[in-house]
Parts: structure tokens; C-alpha cells; sequence
């Protein structure tokens, strides 16, 4: 099949989908399955970190594993064992079961997310134009509409496996609808089945994880910040991220067009100092509804940042693309993982106002770095 089709392209927007939905799916589950095992919060987060572990595994390996048979083969196992242990996970009744399930079921989606990726660098390839930032808003698509149908379900009292099936049995079909009209790379005995991240893909995977870790900052401590500063009540904490959220995703839906006019250098130097330029409104506003306007700010800078990075990694000719693609998948997902934690370890010794300001100087490297990430490189 061509790479350049629009089959292609719908199909590379389902798995994003699929990984978006099937990831949400899970969020709404959380408070039954704590409940389930009568488990108190610290052994309900160690369990949570099973996901990220799975996660970190399968990423590491699936970008040789795609180097060598295809993204297609590993997008559709990644998808199927999303459909099959989303229902597992509400009927395990021990710990030890349940954090293997979500081992499992992390590892199912990490290999999902690697594949995806690597896969949609070669259809944009084929296109010779931008496609990425569309299909990350697929992903983000996808978690809105996870979480919504989830808690939609659970709501009307349907039951836990119920809704489960239901949601698997969505993907499921997507899967299958995406299948037959994936890139079907022939195998291939050549290349490594493994390689350290070196040159400029080193870089790449910083700037993943620094835009990660920002992400990730404000998941899970944006609502404690604007509480704290008395911005807002309590039960309206989650507003900043949701308003974070919604900026991101028209900004990825649009993101295509704005490449495609002023280039990757320019997407990624603007949409650094316009992150930065948020987290700076958030920090300094005296009223809500300046703080508000702070996190939109942020969510359109930051939006197109990632997709410029794996564009990169899909040009760049330090090591094979997969395993670019996999490293930086990897270190970003890392970065969502250890940077909360690290947050935290820096706002007991500096306060969060002053956390959140050593992110912004973290920030300041991808407008620094912006020209020379995406110069022309022809290394080998």
C-alpha cells in the first residue's frame, strides 16, 4: 500500500485514537478497583506505577522490534491488548494479579504509542508535508472521549465490565478498520536490534522530556498552585488543566497549517516562548482569570513542540528512525513519570511557586535550541 493515501493517514489517526481512548478508559476505573481490593493510597500508587513501568519496558523494545518487522504488526498487538485487558482490570482481585494486569496493559500501550509514531513519521514522509500535530490531536481526542464515555457509562450504573466491554469492543473495531490499511513493511533481517540514542537524537529526547515533564508538572500540580495563591476554590482546581487541555488540542488541529507556512524552526521557537510566556502569566497573575488565560497560553505553545521533534527524528541520520522515534517516546514518557516526583522534591525545599519557575528554565532550551534541532542534517 502507498504510504500517501488517505487510508493511511485515517488509519495512522485511529491508532492514536485507540491509544488515547484506551489509556482515559482506565482514569474512571481507578476509585472501583481501590475499592475492589480494599487497598489503601500507597499501595494503590505503587500499582498505578505498574502502567508506567509496562510502559517504559515495551517502548524500549518495541523500536527495534520495529526497525526489524514493521510498525504495523505492533500498532495492531498493541491495540488488541488494549481491547482485551481493559476488562481484565475490573475483575482481578488481588494486588499482585492486578499490578500485572496493569503491567500488561501498560506495556500494551507504550508499544502502541512507540509504533504509532514511527509510523506516522514515514506517512508524513510520503506526503512531504506536515501531518504530525493532527495525529497527536487524535490521541487527545481519543482521552476526551475515553473519559467521557466511561464515566458516562459508570454513571447510568451499568457496571464496571459492562462499560469495559462496551469500550473494548469501540476500539476493537477501530483496530480491525485500521488493520488492512496500516504500512505493511516487509521484515527485514538488516539493522540493529538495538542502539544507544546518540547525535542529535540525543537532544531531541531531552526537549521530549523537558515538554513532558511540563505536561505533566501542570497535570499534577497546577490545581495545588492556583488553590494555594487563593486564584480560585477548591472544587475548581481542575479548570487551569482543562482549559490547558482544550488550548492543546486546537492547537495540534491546527498545528499542520501553521507548519506548513512558517516551518519547523519558527512552530517550535514561537511555540517555546509562548509556553514560557504562559507559565509566566500563571506565575504573576494576581486574578483568576488572568491565570486562566496563562494556561491557554501554555497548552497552544507547547502543542506543536512534540510533533516538531518527531519530524526530526524522522529526518535525522544519526541512527535508524524506529529507534530515534523510540528514544524519544521513551524519555518523554519518563519525563511524565519522574517529573511530578521531582516536583515535588524541589517545592518541600523551595516552595511550588518557585518549582514552577525552575520548569520555566528547563523551557527556555527549546526556543534556544530551535535552529539548531532543525537544521538540515545529512550525519551518518
Amino acid at each position: 500500500m502507498s504510504s500517501d493515501r488517505p487510508a493511511t493517514r485515517l488509519a495512522t489517526r485511529l491508532a492514536f485514537f485507540v491509544a488515547g481512548f484506551g489509556v482515559a478508559c482506565w482514569a474512571p476505573l481507578v476509585p472501583f478497583a481501590k475499592l475492589r481490593l480494599g487497598v489503601d493510597d500507597a499501595v494503590l500508587g505503587v500499582l498505578l506505577l505498574c502502567i508506567g513501568l509496562g510502559s517504559v519496558v515495551a517502548m524500549i523494545a518495541t523500536g527495534p522490534i520495529s526497525a526489524r518487522y514493521g510498525s504495523r504488526p505492533v500498532i495492531v498487538a498493541g491495540g488488541i491488548g488494549l481491547v482485551l485487558l481493559l476488562p481484565i482490570l475490573t475483575l482481578v482481585s488481588t494486588p499482585l494479579v492486578l499490578g500485572i494486569a496493569l503491567f500488561a496493559f501498560g506495556a500494551s500501550l507504550g508499544s502502541l504509542d512507540v509504533a504509532m509514531n514511527i509510523h506516522a513519521v514515514e506517512v508524513e514522509r510520503a506526503a512531504a508535508r506536515p501531518l504530525m500535530s493532527g495525529f497527536h490531536a487524535l490521541f487527545s481526542v481519543g482521552g476526551f472521549a475515553g473519559s467521557m464515555v466511561m464515566t458516562f457509562l459508570l454513571s447510568i450504573r451499568l457496571g464496571a465490565l459492562a462499560s469495559t466491554l462496551l469500550c473494548s469492543a469501540a476500539m476493537l473495531g477501530a483496530v480491525l478498520l485500521a488493520r488492512p490499511r496500516l504500512l505493511n513493511a516487509a521484515p527485514s533481517a538488516e539493522g540493529p536490534l538495538f542502539a544507544m540514542p546518540r547525535g542529535i537524537v540525543l537532544l531531541l529526547a531531552a526537549l521530549a522530556a523537558v515538554t513532558f515533564l511540563a505536561e505533566g508538572a501542570l497535570l499534577d500540580w497546577s490545581a495545588l498552585l492556583i488553590t494555594s495563591k487563593g486564584l480560585v476554590s477548591a472544587a475548581q482546581g481542575g479548570l487551569g488543566y482543562m482549559l490547558f487541555s482544550v488550548a492543546m488540542t486546537a492547537g495540534r488541529f491546527g498545528g499542520d497549517a501553521v507548519t506548513a507556512r512558517v516551518g519547523d524552526r519558527s512552530t517550535m521557537f514561537w511555540g517555546g516562548l509562548l509556553a514560557i510566556a504562559g507559565f509566566a502569566v500563571l506565575l504573576t497573575a494576581p486574578i483568576a482569570v488572568v491565570a486562566m488565560g496563562g494556561f491557554l497560553l501554555i497548552g497552544l505553545g507547547a502543542s506543536n513542540i512534540v510533533p516538531v521533534l518527531f519530524r526530526r527524528a524522522g529526518s535525522q541520520r544519526s541512527m535508524p528512525t524506529a529507534l530515534a522515534v523510540a528514544a524519544i517516546t521513551t524519555t518523554g514518557y519518563a519525563g511524565i513519570l519522574a517529573g511530578p516526583a521531582g516536583m515535588g522534591f524541589i517545592a518541600k525545599s523551595i516552595g511550588l511557586p518557585s518549582a514552577f519557575w525552575w520548569l520555566v528554565g528547563l523551557l527556555v532550551l527549546v526556543p534556544c535550541c530551535a535552529s539548531f534541532v532543525t537544521a538540515n542534517r545529512a550525519e551518518a
